[in-house]
């Protein structure tokens, strides 16, 4: 609690605030906000590693190339080149991209840069990338999946794990005085882990205390969410500042996305420009299409949620990148809202998906 309790101050400077890399601005200067990317990662290779299937054969070279790019948007996790993103290729590409998506339109960025997914200069990157391309960027604390953790981390108490995020809100990442402004994505797998649970537990602590908003990766099962939810209300997390990622791979059905939409919780769609059935992660589930993520949203709109709708691309990987022959950050400002325009969604309903419901998340209450 000392932490918390030398930083009144700051607690107070947030409040009413959403809190960037570049300090805290007023919700209303965000403009058009992408709730779950990222912009740097470090996430350890073995924790989405896949083999080529067997009935594939052999890609000639490991390395990201253009004789590779069908098989690597088909396959995007058996090529560790692609899966690499720190370097300097991506963070070159990253910055044009912010460029591009400021020319299109774009406001904020929110970078969900948990432990187990933060490169080691994130904030400094991220700092830097903020004010080149003036596009605002909040960051993320907390911690990903139990896959991607340290051994020492994975030892962390619940009371050192909320001590870690209050650190990083009130005080900066690491030392470099760049705070938080989100915790998240917390990591959550099928079936929750121990160590998720109290990722969960000390989160919503920290929300509790701090007035901070939050955002979940759910397990890849359809019971998932209610039981994180579970867990993370219990410990006193409020669902009206929390968002649940993922939900186009892990709720199929219109009825289902009805049934959670009611607990009161944001409900993202963040796999836009992913238009490929076929998903590593579970070969159970047929990935959408864009077409139909708009539809899916189209129906929780006309069902009264369109307030508790946000939207992203969850660019983790090159082949996504413009750079490298994917459709990047601009992608639903270039492509998905002509779409959602002619299905029926109103510039009302645009204008609180695209910021109205982003800027509500993301003000510390």
């Amino acid at each position: 609690m000392g932490i918390l309790l030398n930083c009144k101050t700051c607690v107070r400077n947030m409040k009413g605030k959403v809190v960037t890399v570049l300090g805290p601005v007023d919700p209303d200067t965000l403009g058009v906000t992408f709730t779950h990317e990222h912009l740097l990662h470090e996430l350890p290779l073995r924790v989405f590693r896949h083999p080529l299937p067997g009935n594939i054969p052999p890609v000639q070279g490991q390395l990201f190339s253009v004789e590779n790019l069908g098989w690597i948007r088909q396959y995007p996790y058996c090529f560790d080149d692609n899966n690499i993103y720190t370097d300097d290729g991506v963070r070159k590409a990253v910055v044009d991209e912010m460029r591009f998506y400021k020319q299109l339109g774009g406001g904020t960025i929110v970078d969900n840069g948990s432990i187990g997914l933060r490169a080691k200069d994130q904030g400094q990157f991220l700092t830097s990338l903020s004010k080149e391309t003036g596009v605002n960027i909040v960051t993320g604390t907390g911690f990903y999946t139990v896959f991607a953790q340290s051994q020492s981390v994975l030892k962390m108490t619940v009371e050192e794990m909320a001590a870690k995020m209050r650190e990083d809100i009130l005080v900066g990442i690491d030392g470099t005085g760049v705070k938080c402004g989100v915790i998240g994505e917390i990591g959550c797998s099928w079936p929750l882990a121990d160590f998720e649970k109290k990722s969960l537990v000390s989160s919503a602590i920290v929300q509790a205390e701090v007035g901070v908003p939050v955002i979940i990766h759910p397990g890849r099962d359809k019971t998932s969410p209610e039981e994180i939810y579970r867990v993370f209300q219990e410990a006193g997390g409020k669902l009206e500042h929390t968002v649940m990622s993922h939900l186009e791979r892990t709720l199929l059905t219109k009825e289902g996305l009805e049934e959670f939409a009611a607990m009161g919780s944001y409900c993202e769609f963040d796999l836009f420009g992913i238009e490929v059935s076929h998903y590593q992660h579970n070969e159970d589930v047929d990935m959408p299409s864009d077409a139909q993520r708009v539809e899916r949203l189209y129906h929780l709109v006309q069902q009264g949620y369109g307030d508790k709708i946000c939207i992203s691309h969850d660019i983790h990987t090159k082949h996504r990148l413009m750079k490298y022959g994917g459709h990047g950050f601009s992608h639903i400002l270039a492509n998905v809202l002509p779409k959602m325009k002619k299905r029926g969604f109103t510039e009302e309903d645009i204008k609180k998906i695209l910021c109205d419901n982003p800027q509500k998340w993301l003000t510390f209450h």
